[in-house]
């Protein structure tokens, strides 16, 4: 009797340890997953982030994370520094998608469509083949990992050419707040990427997709929102340290992590060399922002509050544009600010002219001239000697 009993205690035991085992097995599982997520969406996590993300406490994910760290599933990216936390990050997996994010702006009728990818190779691959399709889009670009593509509302143009591209843009239409890109591919990659990963992207509010006569037909569905362009000039002083390509990125990185704007690049423009009072290098920045229309006016007071406090100049300056284009007497007096001195009250009344919103001291100069040196090319907003393109 008692050797029965002993055997059914060992049963028992075998069963809570198979089931405690089998749990192990999924919590596993699932915290890998999340960091997995985490690092593709960030490229890195920290023990806090993974406890909000996996609702656990910290102490829980910290084990988690010393656990996976023994097995070599992920590894720590950065050491713990001061008040800065260790971060980590997932070594492999297969990801859900490559297409990090999608959206667009809209200026009237017209439309700049945006596919963040996660891979400069696909990047690459997209804008070959969008650029050689033709169809719907009127220019392609990539900056990295950014493929840029303009288009119209309502264009007549012929189907995208499938014959010797892989993928094209076929028609841009809009309902309400919503664009419709439709996006025709042949089967194959280009259609798995349509049917099974631009879906998750984050911006995409919806896919649907069609498949004849050996095409694949994705109607992609985006927010319309505003472009907006933010022209920097910190005026910085001899010795102060400060630097305006340090301030915008910390701009950049305050608006777009409070999640009330998507980042769409930031770039460094030259100006005059010949004003006595310039710093080392005479240079203003620029920042490409896609916000929710309703946002826009909450927006513009954030960034002079943020500029004004965070400046070490007290002639700072910021101009903020909206839309896809660039009017001709802002290109004109841009052209001057890079070879001349030019008033602040003429610069004033241009952008007033061109509905440039203008904040701040004498930095407004080279503000201004930033925002209008937005759709310049990489050597003509680094090499004075290049005329501007459109001037």
């Amino acid at each position: 009797m008692a050797e029965h009993e002993h055997l059914k205690n060992n049963q028992e035991d075998a069963k809570k340890h198979a089931a405690t085992l089998g749990g192990v097995i999924a919590r596993r599982g699932q915290f890998l997953q999340t960091m997995r997520q985490i690092t593709f969406e960030a490229g890195h996590f920290t023990t806090a982030e993974l406890a909000e993300a996996a609702a656990v406490p910290r102490s829980t994910a910290q084990d988690w994370i010393n656990r996976l760290l023994r097995e070599g599933c992920i590894f720590t990216k950065e050491e713990k520094h001061g008040r800065n936390p260790a971060r980590y990050a997932s070594r492999s997996a297969m990801p859900s998608t490559t297409c990090r994010r999608i959206f667009t702006t809209v200026d009237g009728d017209e439309v700049e469509i945006f596919h963040e990818c996660l891979s400069s190779g696909c990047a690459g691959f997209c804008e070959f083949h969008h650029r050689k399709a033709g169809g719907a889009a009127l220019s392609v670009a990539r900056d990295g990992m950014l493929l840029r593509e303009r288009s119209r509302i309502g264009i007549s143009a012929p189907a995208p050419e499938l014959t010797n591209a892989a993928v094209g843009l076929a028609e841009v239409r809009r309902e309400e707040d919503t664009i419709i890109q439709t996006i025709r591919s042949v089967y194959g990659g280009p259609a798995y990427s349509l049917s099974s990963m631009m879906g998750q992207a984050k911006g995409v509010c919806g896919v649907s997709i069609s498949s004849a006569d050996g095409q694949v037909t994705g109607e992609v569905r985006t927010r319309a929102l505003v472009h907006v362009t933010v022209g920097i000039d910190d005026t910085d002083r001899k010795g102060c340290g400060g630097a305006t390509f340090a301030l915008s990125q910390a701009l950049m990185k305050y608006l777009t992590e409070s999640g009330e704007a998507i980042g769409i690049r930031h770039q460094v423009a030259v100006l005059s060399q010949n004003i006595e009072e310039k710093t080392a290098g005479n240079s203003c920045s620029f920042l490409e922002l896609a916000v929710e229309p309703e946002a826009v006016a909450g927006l513009e007071a954030k960034i002079s509050r943020f500029v004004e406090e965070e400046s070490v100049s007290e002639n700072w300056g910021v101009a903020i544009a909206r839309g896809l284009n660039v009017p001709e007497e802002l290109l004109v007096l841009a052209a001057r600010i890079r070879c001349e001195r030019v008033t602040t009250e003429e610069v004033l009344a241009t952008a007033k002219g061109c509905c440039v919103v203008t904040f701040g001291g004498r930095g407004v100069i080279g503000a201004v001239a930033a925002v209008a040196l937005r759709t310049q090319p990489q050597e003509v907003l680094l090499d004075l000697s290049y005329p501007l393109e459109g001037s």
